[in-house]
Protein backbone atom coordinates (compact mmCIF):
# COMPACT_ATOMS: atom_id res chain seq x y z
CA UNK A 1 0.00 0.00 0.00
CA UNK A 2 2.65 2.69 0.80
CA UNK A 3 4.50 1.54 -2.89
CA UNK A 4 1.02 2.05 -4.39
CA UNK A 5 0.66 5.43 -2.59
CA UNK A 6 4.25 6.61 -3.45
CA UNK A 7 3.34 5.89 -7.54
CA UNK A 8 -0.34 7.89 -7.19
CA UNK A 9 0.88 10.26 -9.40
CA UNK A 10 2.88 7.96 -11.56
CA UNK A 11 1.72 7.47 -15.52
CA UNK A 12 -0.18 3.52 -14.88
CA UNK A 13 1.38 2.46 -18.63
CA UNK A 14 4.85 3.32 -17.75
CA UNK A 15 6.89 0.38 -17.25
CA UNK A 16 7.45 1.26 -13.45
CA UNK A 17 3.68 1.10 -11.98
CA UNK A 18 3.66 -2.33 -13.10
CA UNK A 19 5.38 -5.41 -10.96
CA UNK A 20 4.82 -9.44 -12.27
CA UNK A 21 2.81 -11.64 -9.99
CA UNK A 22 1.51 -15.13 -10.63
CA UNK A 23 -2.48 -15.02 -10.21
CA UNK A 24 -4.52 -18.10 -10.63
CA UNK A 25 -3.18 -20.21 -13.33
CA UNK A 26 -1.60 -17.14 -15.33
CA UNK A 27 0.89 -14.85 -15.13
CA UNK A 28 -0.36 -11.22 -14.70
CA UNK A 29 1.29 -7.89 -14.94
CA UNK A 30 -0.17 -6.01 -11.81
CA UNK A 31 -1.06 -2.09 -12.54
CA UNK A 32 -1.82 0.84 -10.26
CA UNK A 33 -4.48 2.74 -11.86
CA UNK A 34 -4.68 5.77 -9.71
CA UNK A 35 -7.87 6.91 -10.78
CA UNK A 36 -11.21 4.53 -11.25
CA UNK A 37 -11.02 1.95 -13.63
CA UNK A 38 -14.22 2.00 -16.07
CA UNK A 39 -15.40 -1.45 -17.45
CA UNK A 40 -16.79 -0.15 -20.88
CA UNK A 41 -16.65 2.25 -23.74
CA UNK A 42 -20.23 2.93 -24.68
CA UNK A 43 -21.86 5.80 -24.34
CA UNK A 44 -21.92 5.33 -20.73
CA UNK A 45 -18.41 4.76 -20.22
CA UNK A 46 -17.66 7.89 -22.30
CA UNK A 47 -19.80 10.01 -20.47
CA UNK A 48 -18.68 8.90 -16.90
CA UNK A 49 -14.80 9.11 -18.02
CA UNK A 50 -15.95 13.16 -19.41
CA UNK A 51 -17.04 13.95 -16.08
CA UNK A 52 -14.51 12.55 -13.94
CA UNK A 53 -12.01 14.23 -16.49
CA UNK A 54 -13.95 17.54 -16.09
CA UNK A 55 -13.15 16.94 -12.47
CA UNK A 56 -9.31 16.91 -12.54
CA UNK A 57 -9.46 13.40 -12.53
CA UNK A 58 -8.05 10.66 -15.28
CA UNK A 59 -10.06 7.38 -16.00
CA UNK A 60 -8.74 4.15 -17.25
CA UNK A 61 -11.50 2.69 -19.60
CA UNK A 62 -11.05 -0.50 -20.70
CA UNK A 63 -13.00 -1.71 -23.79
CA UNK A 64 -13.44 -5.78 -25.21
CA UNK A 65 -14.16 -4.82 -28.52
CA UNK A 66 -11.59 -2.53 -30.92
CA UNK A 67 -13.93 0.58 -30.96
CA UNK A 68 -15.97 2.93 -28.95
CA UNK A 69 -19.96 2.19 -28.66
CA UNK A 70 -19.67 -1.29 -30.41
CA UNK A 71 -23.17 -1.75 -30.14
CA UNK A 72 -24.17 1.06 -32.22
CA UNK A 73 -21.16 0.73 -34.50
CA UNK A 74 -21.54 -3.07 -35.01
CA UNK A 75 -24.79 -4.35 -33.78
CA UNK A 76 -27.46 -2.03 -35.39
CA UNK A 77 -29.19 -1.56 -38.58
CA UNK A 78 -28.17 1.30 -40.97
CA UNK A 79 -31.61 3.25 -40.86
CA UNK A 80 -31.39 3.70 -37.04
CA UNK A 81 -32.06 7.12 -35.71
CA UNK A 82 -32.47 7.86 -32.33
CA UNK A 83 -35.90 7.54 -31.30
CA UNK A 84 -36.13 10.36 -28.53
CA UNK A 85 -35.12 13.96 -29.79
CA UNK A 86 -31.29 14.94 -29.48
CA UNK A 87 -31.93 17.14 -26.48
CA UNK A 88 -32.58 14.05 -24.33
CA UNK A 89 -29.51 12.53 -25.93
CA UNK A 90 -26.90 14.05 -25.56
CA UNK A 91 -23.60 13.29 -22.91
CA UNK A 92 -22.96 15.75 -20.86
CA UNK A 93 -21.19 19.00 -21.20
CA UNK A 94 -21.19 18.38 -24.75
CA UNK A 95 -24.59 19.41 -26.63
CA UNK A 96 -25.61 17.75 -30.32
CA UNK A 97 -24.24 19.98 -33.42
CA UNK A 98 -26.92 22.47 -33.87
CA UNK A 99 -27.48 21.53 -37.41
CA UNK A 100 -28.64 17.68 -36.54
CA UNK A 101 -32.22 16.67 -36.79
CA UNK A 102 -34.64 16.64 -34.20
CA UNK A 103 -33.63 12.49 -34.31
CA UNK A 104 -30.15 12.06 -35.33
CA UNK A 105 -29.34 8.97 -37.87
CA UNK A 106 -26.98 6.10 -36.44
CA UNK A 107 -24.05 7.48 -38.62
CA UNK A 108 -24.98 10.94 -37.19
CA UNK A 109 -24.80 9.42 -33.63
CA UNK A 110 -21.77 7.65 -34.12
CA UNK A 111 -19.85 10.63 -35.15
CA UNK A 112 -21.09 12.98 -31.92
CA UNK A 113 -19.60 10.47 -30.17
CA UNK A 114 -15.93 9.88 -31.71
CA UNK A 115 -16.30 14.28 -31.41
CA UNK A 116 -16.80 13.30 -27.66
CA UNK A 117 -14.07 11.30 -27.14
CA UNK A 118 -11.86 13.62 -29.13
CA UNK A 119 -12.89 16.78 -27.31
CA UNK A 120 -12.31 14.97 -24.24
CA UNK A 121 -9.20 13.21 -24.94
CA UNK A 122 -10.66 9.90 -23.64
CA UNK A 123 -8.37 7.10 -24.99
CA UNK A 124 -10.19 3.79 -24.06
CA UNK A 125 -7.31 0.29 -24.00
CA UNK A 126 -9.61 -1.36 -27.05
CA UNK A 127 -9.56 -5.49 -27.18
CA UNK A 128 -9.43 -6.02 -23.91
CA UNK A 129 -11.56 -8.04 -21.87
CA UNK A 130 -12.73 -8.35 -18.35
CA UNK A 131 -12.70 -11.50 -17.01
CA UNK A 132 -13.13 -10.88 -13.44
CA UNK A 133 -12.92 -8.39 -11.30
CA UNK A 134 -13.35 -8.27 -7.37
CA UNK A 135 -12.89 -6.54 -4.02
CA UNK A 136 -9.83 -7.71 -2.32
CA UNK A 137 -10.73 -6.22 1.59
CA UNK A 138 -7.06 -7.19 2.72
CA UNK A 139 -5.76 -4.26 0.91
CA UNK A 140 -9.23 -2.09 0.24
CA UNK A 141 -8.71 -2.19 -3.63
CA UNK A 142 -10.81 -3.59 -6.52
CA UNK A 143 -8.90 -6.32 -8.75
CA UNK A 144 -9.49 -5.78 -12.59
CA UNK A 145 -8.36 -9.02 -14.38
CA UNK A 146 -7.85 -9.22 -18.13
CA UNK A 147 -6.05 -11.98 -19.53
CA UNK A 148 -2.79 -10.05 -20.02
CA UNK A 149 -3.08 -7.71 -16.93
CA UNK A 150 -4.74 -7.25 -13.24
CA UNK A 151 -5.45 -3.53 -12.42
CA UNK A 152 -5.57 -2.33 -9.18
CA UNK A 153 -7.65 0.50 -8.46
CA UNK A 154 -10.09 2.48 -5.64
CA UNK A 155 -12.94 2.69 -7.84
CA UNK A 156 -14.42 0.51 -10.19
CA UNK A 157 -17.08 1.70 -12.87
CA UNK A 158 -19.77 -1.03 -14.71
CA UNK A 159 -20.45 0.89 -17.74
CA UNK A 160 -21.09 -2.14 -19.90
CA UNK A 161 -25.19 -1.71 -19.89
CA UNK A 162 -28.15 -3.36 -20.52
CA UNK A 163 -27.25 -4.15 -23.35
CA UNK A 164 -24.39 -6.38 -23.45
CA UNK A 165 -25.04 -9.56 -25.17
CA UNK A 166 -27.98 -10.65 -27.11
CA UNK A 167 -30.82 -12.57 -25.71
CA UNK A 168 -31.62 -15.83 -27.84
CA UNK A 169 -34.78 -17.60 -26.88
CA UNK A 170 -35.02 -21.03 -27.79
CA UNK A 171 -37.57 -22.59 -29.86
CA UNK A 172 -38.72 -25.95 -30.83
CA UNK A 173 -37.22 -27.14 -34.02
CA UNK A 174 -34.82 -24.25 -34.53
CA UNK A 175 -32.20 -26.77 -35.49
CA UNK A 176 -34.62 -28.00 -38.22
CA UNK A 177 -35.43 -24.37 -39.62
CA UNK A 178 -33.78 -24.62 -43.21
CA UNK A 179 -33.82 -20.92 -43.32
CA UNK A 180 -31.47 -18.46 -41.79
CA UNK A 181 -32.01 -17.37 -38.33
CA UNK A 182 -30.57 -14.34 -37.27
CA UNK A 183 -30.50 -11.40 -34.76
CA UNK A 184 -31.21 -8.09 -34.85
CA UNK A 185 -27.81 -7.76 -34.28
CA UNK A 186 -26.50 -9.31 -37.27
CA UNK A 187 -29.47 -7.64 -39.55
CA UNK A 188 -28.44 -4.21 -41.54
CA UNK A 189 -30.66 -3.84 -44.15
CA UNK A 190 -33.22 -5.84 -45.96
CA UNK A 191 -31.61 -5.74 -49.32
CA UNK A 192 -30.93 -9.82 -48.54
CA UNK A 193 -34.23 -10.23 -48.54
CA UNK A 194 -35.88 -9.46 -51.33
CA UNK A 195 -39.39 -10.65 -51.96
CA UNK A 196 -38.76 -12.92 -48.57
CA UNK A 197 -41.00 -13.92 -46.56
CA UNK A 198 -39.43 -13.12 -43.19
CA UNK A 199 -40.82 -13.74 -39.44
CA UNK A 200 -39.68 -10.93 -37.31
CA UNK A 201 -40.09 -12.26 -33.68
CA UNK A 202 -39.88 -9.52 -31.19
CA UNK A 203 -42.17 -6.23 -31.03
CA UNK A 204 -40.17 -3.94 -29.42
CA UNK A 205 -39.09 -0.79 -31.10
CA UNK A 206 -36.41 -2.68 -33.32
CA UNK A 207 -38.80 -5.37 -34.23
CA UNK A 208 -41.36 -2.79 -35.67
CA UNK A 209 -38.57 -1.17 -37.20
CA UNK A 210 -37.28 -4.07 -39.20
CA UNK A 211 -40.38 -4.98 -40.28
CA UNK A 212 -40.70 -1.51 -41.77
CA UNK A 213 -37.63 -1.52 -43.29
CA UNK A 214 -38.32 -4.67 -44.72
CA UNK A 215 -41.48 -3.78 -46.11
CA UNK A 216 -39.06 -0.92 -47.96
CA UNK A 217 -37.18 -3.61 -49.65
CA UNK A 218 -39.66 -5.15 -51.12
CA UNK A 219 -39.89 -7.92 -48.70
CA UNK A 220 -42.92 -9.78 -46.78
CA UNK A 221 -42.86 -9.34 -43.13
CA UNK A 222 -44.86 -10.78 -40.32
CA UNK A 223 -44.43 -10.05 -36.58
CA UNK A 224 -44.78 -12.29 -33.68
CA UNK A 225 -46.73 -10.30 -30.94
CA UNK A 226 -46.25 -12.08 -27.77
CA UNK A 227 -47.17 -9.78 -24.97
CA UNK A 228 -49.46 -6.88 -24.73
CA UNK A 229 -47.84 -3.84 -25.53
CA UNK A 230 -48.18 0.19 -26.00
CA UNK A 231 -47.75 1.90 -29.33
CA UNK A 232 -47.54 5.26 -29.39
CA UNK A 233 -47.35 8.29 -31.61
CA UNK A 234 -43.61 9.63 -32.04
CA UNK A 235 -44.81 13.16 -31.34
CA UNK A 236 -48.10 14.51 -30.27
CA UNK A 237 -49.55 18.26 -30.38
CA UNK A 238 -46.43 19.67 -32.82
CA UNK A 239 -44.03 18.29 -30.09
CA UNK A 240 -42.20 14.73 -29.18
CA UNK A 241 -44.07 12.25 -27.16
CA UNK A 242 -41.13 12.31 -24.69
CA UNK A 243 -40.82 15.53 -24.31
CA UNK A 244 -44.50 16.36 -23.84
CA UNK A 245 -44.70 13.44 -21.56
CA UNK A 246 -41.47 15.04 -19.58
CA UNK A 247 -43.18 18.44 -19.47
CA UNK A 248 -46.98 16.88 -18.11
CA UNK A 249 -44.93 15.23 -15.19
CA UNK A 250 -43.82 18.56 -13.53
CA UNK A 251 -47.58 19.23 -12.92
CA UNK A 252 -49.58 16.30 -13.14
CA UNK A 253 -49.63 12.86 -11.39
CA UNK A 254 -47.79 9.96 -13.59
CA UNK A 255 -51.55 8.24 -14.03
CA UNK A 256 -53.41 11.11 -15.22
CA UNK A 257 -50.57 11.35 -17.74
CA UNK A 258 -51.26 8.20 -18.89
CA UNK A 259 -54.34 8.62 -19.72
CA UNK A 260 -53.86 11.62 -21.58
CA UNK A 261 -51.17 9.62 -23.53
CA UNK A 262 -53.50 6.82 -24.55
CA UNK A 263 -56.42 9.27 -25.06
CA UNK A 264 -54.43 11.18 -27.99
CA UNK A 265 -53.11 7.58 -29.22
CA UNK A 266 -56.38 6.89 -29.66
CA UNK A 267 -57.28 9.78 -31.92
CA UNK A 268 -54.04 9.39 -33.68
CA UNK A 269 -53.30 6.02 -34.44
CA UNK A 270 -56.75 4.46 -33.37
CA UNK A 271 -57.46 1.21 -31.72
CA UNK A 272 -54.35 -1.03 -31.57
CA UNK A 273 -56.28 -4.20 -30.60
CA UNK A 274 -58.10 -4.44 -33.41
CA UNK A 275 -54.27 -5.30 -35.64
CA UNK A 276 -53.42 -7.83 -32.92
CA UNK A 277 -51.60 -5.21 -30.56
CA UNK A 278 -53.32 -5.70 -27.54
CA UNK A 279 -52.67 -2.70 -24.76
CA UNK A 280 -51.32 -3.95 -21.06
CA UNK A 281 -53.46 -2.71 -18.35
CA UNK A 282 -50.85 -0.07 -17.01
CA UNK A 283 -50.44 2.94 -18.76
CA UNK A 284 -47.19 3.46 -20.78
CA UNK A 285 -45.14 5.63 -18.60
CA UNK A 286 -46.45 3.76 -15.23
CA UNK A 287 -45.32 0.15 -16.62
CA UNK A 288 -42.03 1.47 -17.72
CA UNK A 289 -41.80 2.80 -14.26
CA UNK A 290 -42.69 -0.76 -12.73
CA UNK A 291 -41.11 -2.62 -15.97
CA UNK A 292 -38.82 -0.97 -17.32
CA UNK A 293 -40.73 -1.84 -20.86
CA UNK A 294 -40.15 0.59 -22.95
CA UNK A 295 -43.25 1.52 -25.39
CA UNK A 296 -42.78 1.70 -28.64
CA UNK A 297 -42.97 4.88 -30.55
CA UNK A 298 -44.17 4.41 -33.98
CA UNK A 299 -41.89 5.68 -36.96
CA UNK A 300 -44.82 4.34 -40.01
CA UNK A 301 -45.34 0.18 -38.66
CA UNK A 302 -48.34 0.30 -37.98
CA UNK A 303 -49.82 1.79 -41.18
CA UNK A 304 -48.25 -0.97 -42.72
CA UNK A 305 -50.23 -3.43 -40.97
CA UNK A 306 -52.92 -1.77 -41.01
CA UNK A 307 -52.91 -2.09 -44.40
CA UNK A 308 -51.71 -5.84 -44.73
CA UNK A 309 -48.09 -5.52 -45.34
CA UNK A 310 -47.04 -6.88 -42.11
CA UNK A 311 -49.15 -9.65 -40.99
CA UNK A 312 -49.40 -10.12 -36.98
CA UNK A 313 -48.84 -13.67 -35.42
CA UNK A 314 -48.57 -14.55 -32.09
CA UNK A 315 -46.00 -16.65 -30.34
CA UNK A 316 -44.63 -19.35 -32.16
CA UNK A 317 -44.80 -23.08 -30.60
CA UNK A 318 -42.53 -24.91 -33.20
CA UNK A 319 -40.54 -24.47 -36.43
CA UNK A 320 -39.94 -27.57 -38.71
CA UNK A 321 -38.34 -27.42 -42.51
CA UNK A 322 -39.17 -24.06 -43.56
CA UNK A 323 -42.46 -24.30 -41.62
CA UNK A 324 -43.56 -21.94 -38.29
CA UNK A 325 -46.28 -23.14 -36.11
CA UNK A 326 -47.81 -20.56 -33.99
CA UNK A 327 -49.36 -20.87 -30.71
CA UNK A 328 -52.93 -20.50 -31.99
CA UNK A 329 -52.40 -23.76 -34.47
CA UNK A 330 -51.65 -21.90 -37.48
CA UNK A 331 -48.90 -23.14 -39.78
CA UNK A 332 -46.95 -21.09 -42.66
CA UNK A 333 -44.11 -21.23 -44.50
CA UNK A 334 -41.15 -18.41 -43.69
CA UNK A 335 -38.07 -18.10 -45.75
CA UNK A 336 -36.20 -16.73 -43.11
CA UNK A 337 -36.35 -15.10 -39.15
CA UNK A 338 -35.18 -12.31 -37.48
CA UNK A 339 -35.16 -12.46 -33.69
CA UNK A 340 -35.84 -9.29 -32.36
CA UNK A 341 -35.32 -10.41 -29.04
CA UNK A 342 -33.42 -7.98 -27.33
CA UNK A 343 -29.98 -7.94 -24.89
CA UNK A 344 -29.32 -8.35 -21.55
CA UNK A 345 -26.91 -7.32 -19.10
CA UNK A 346 -23.64 -9.62 -18.36
CA UNK A 347 -22.19 -8.16 -15.39
CA UNK A 348 -22.58 -11.14 -13.13
CA UNK A 349 -20.30 -13.41 -15.49
CA UNK A 350 -17.45 -11.44 -14.38
CA UNK A 351 -18.06 -8.91 -11.58
CA UNK A 352 -17.69 -10.88 -8.06
CA UNK A 353 -18.71 -10.32 -4.35
CA UNK A 354 -21.07 -7.48 -5.13
CA UNK A 355 -24.71 -6.84 -3.85
CA UNK A 356 -24.96 -3.92 -6.02
CA UNK A 357 -26.00 -6.28 -8.79
CA UNK A 358 -28.81 -8.82 -8.65
CA UNK A 359 -28.10 -12.21 -9.70
CA UNK A 360 -31.02 -12.54 -11.43
CA UNK A 361 -30.75 -9.93 -14.12
CA UNK A 362 -27.78 -8.16 -13.79
CA UNK A 363 -29.16 -5.01 -13.16
CA UNK A 364 -28.76 -2.89 -9.44
CA UNK A 365 -30.82 -4.00 -6.89
CA UNK A 366 -31.74 -0.60 -5.61
CA UNK A 367 -34.72 1.21 -8.04
CA UNK A 368 -33.80 4.23 -9.77
CA UNK A 369 -32.62 6.92 -9.07
CA UNK A 370 -30.66 4.89 -6.46
CA UNK A 371 -28.38 2.03 -8.05
CA UNK A 372 -25.60 4.47 -9.46
CA UNK A 373 -23.37 2.95 -6.27
CA UNK A 374 -22.17 0.49 -4.24
CA UNK A 375 -20.08 -0.51 -1.64
CA UNK A 376 -16.23 0.02 -1.47
CA UNK A 377 -15.87 2.66 -4.67
CA UNK A 378 -18.20 0.15 -6.83
CA UNK A 379 -20.55 2.20 -9.31
CA UNK A 380 -22.99 1.54 -12.00
CA UNK A 381 -23.54 3.61 -14.91
CA UNK A 382 -26.31 2.78 -18.17
CA UNK A 383 -28.49 0.73 -15.66
CA UNK A 384 -31.47 2.89 -15.33
CA UNK A 385 -33.75 1.49 -18.52
CA UNK A 386 -33.97 5.38 -18.91
CA UNK A 387 -31.90 5.78 -21.90
CA UNK A 388 -28.98 8.20 -22.42
CA UNK A 389 -30.70 10.69 -20.10
CA UNK A 390 -29.78 8.11 -17.24
CA UNK A 391 -26.51 7.83 -18.28
CA UNK A 392 -25.88 11.50 -18.15
CA UNK A 393 -27.85 11.71 -14.20
CA UNK A 394 -25.74 8.67 -13.47
CA UNK A 395 -22.11 10.11 -14.70
CA UNK A 396 -23.02 13.76 -12.93
CA UNK A 397 -23.25 11.95 -9.65
CA UNK A 398 -20.62 8.96 -9.89
CA UNK A 399 -17.74 11.60 -10.82
CA UNK A 400 -18.98 14.24 -7.78
CA UNK A 401 -18.85 11.79 -5.73
CA UNK A 402 -15.57 10.43 -6.90
CA UNK A 403 -14.35 13.67 -6.84
CA UNK A 404 -14.92 14.43 -3.28
CA UNK A 405 -13.04 11.11 -2.02
CA UNK A 406 -10.38 12.21 -4.67
CA UNK A 407 -10.08 16.15 -3.01
CA UNK A 408 -10.45 14.09 0.64
CA UNK A 409 -7.13 12.23 -0.25
CA UNK A 410 -5.00 14.38 -1.77
CA UNK A 411 -5.48 16.71 1.69
CA UNK A 412 -4.55 13.81 3.60
CA UNK A 413 -1.51 12.99 1.36
CA UNK A 414 -0.33 17.01 1.73
CA UNK A 415 -0.72 17.15 5.44
CA UNK A 416 1.27 13.58 5.40
CA UNK A 417 4.16 14.61 3.25
CA UNK A 418 3.51 18.51 5.34
CA UNK A 419 3.20 17.71 8.40
CA UNK A 420 2.59 21.07 10.69
CA UNK A 421 5.79 22.56 12.34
Amino acid sequence: MEEYAKRVHDPYFQPQTATTTVAEDSLLNRVWVPGPVIVGAGPSGLAVAACLKNQGIHALILEQTDCIASLWQIKTYDRLCLHLPKQFCQLPLMPFPKDFPTYPTKQQFLAYLEAYAKQFDLKPVFNTMVVRAEYDRGCGLWRVKTKVNEYVCRWLIVATGENAEEVVPKIEGMNEFIGPILHTSSYKSGDCFVHKKVLVVGCGNSGMEVCLDLCNYNACPSLVVRDSLHVLPQEMLGRSTFGLSMCLLKWLPIRVVDRFLLLVSHFMIGDTNKLGLGRPKLGPLELKNVTGKTPVLDVGTLAKIRSGDIKVYPGVKRLACNNVEFVDGRIEKFDAIILATGYRSNVTTWLKDTDLFSEKDGFPTKPFPEGWKGENGLYAIGFTKRGLLGTSMDAARIAEDIARQWNESMKHLKSFHNPAP
